[in-house]
């Protein structure tokens, strides 16, 4: 099985060295020295790891046969690919492969069916699921602990615990129109809907918006 375990990003220096954006949690197993990796495109490699050192916070890679800037500008976004057993599995108890967390049903901790994985983003910040809803819509699920409660391979489903709005937006109205209506409920007025329009301004008040808003190992 193949498997992406990084990016190759802009040139460091003029002997050939390039940053790359490490895409899997073992990276000095996957990108250690002799390391020899597949690419995409396919036509860019393969590609031999030479040297691998840390500058900065960020990991610099050399590769066989490029000496120079030039050379180096050339690999630009190249992703770098691994061959993985696909019985193999993290060493950490709590750390997956994206293969192992495509398809998994997603549903919340009451049981409410949310969709299906059908990517793994890896961000700088943290890493997302991309969930297709029954729908045909999307979803963006952070892979956080608080969020992501459990994993569970054997039933093929991740458990989710989502705050309010982070899988149906119209909650955040919702809520705020049943606040609304109780307060004016109380002062025994008729409640404003937190959604209409300013006829003063020709924009959405406050509770609305015109706009909507939008693998952890990878090997």
């Amino acid at each position: 099985m193949q498997l992406v375990v990084a990016r190759i990003g802009r040139a460091h220096g003029i002997k050939g060295d390039v940053t790359v954006e490490v895409r899997t949690d073992e990276p000095e197993l996957r990108l250690a020295p002799g390391a020899v990796l597949a690419t995409d495109p396919p036509s860019a490699g393969p590609l031999t790891i030479e040297t691998g050192r840390v500058h900065s916070g960020r990991l610099l890679l050399r590769f066989e046969g490029v000496r120079d800037r030039t050379g180096a500008e050339a690999l630009r976004n190249i992703l770098l690919i691994a061959d993985v057993d696909p019985e193999e599995l993290p060493e950490e108890e709590d750390e997956y492969y994206d293969h192992q967390l495509m398809d998994l049903d997603v549903v919340t901790v009451d049981g409410a069916e949310v969709g299906r994985i059908t990517e793994i983003s890896h961000l700088p910040s943290q890493d997302l699921f991309v969930v297709e809803r029954p729908d045909g819509s999307e979803v963006y699920v952070p892979f956080v602990q608080e969020i992501v409660v459990e994993i569970d391979l054997e039933e093929q489903r991740a458990v989710i615990d989502p705050p309010p709005g982070l899988i149906d937006d119209r909650a955040e109205i919702a809520s705020a129109r049943q606040a609304a209506e109780e307060a004016a409920e109380a002062a025994g007025t008729e409640p404003e809907d937190p959604g209409a329009a300013d006829p003063a301004e020709g924009r959405a008040t406050d509770g609305g918006s015109s706009d909507d808003e939008p693998k952890r190992d990878q090997a």
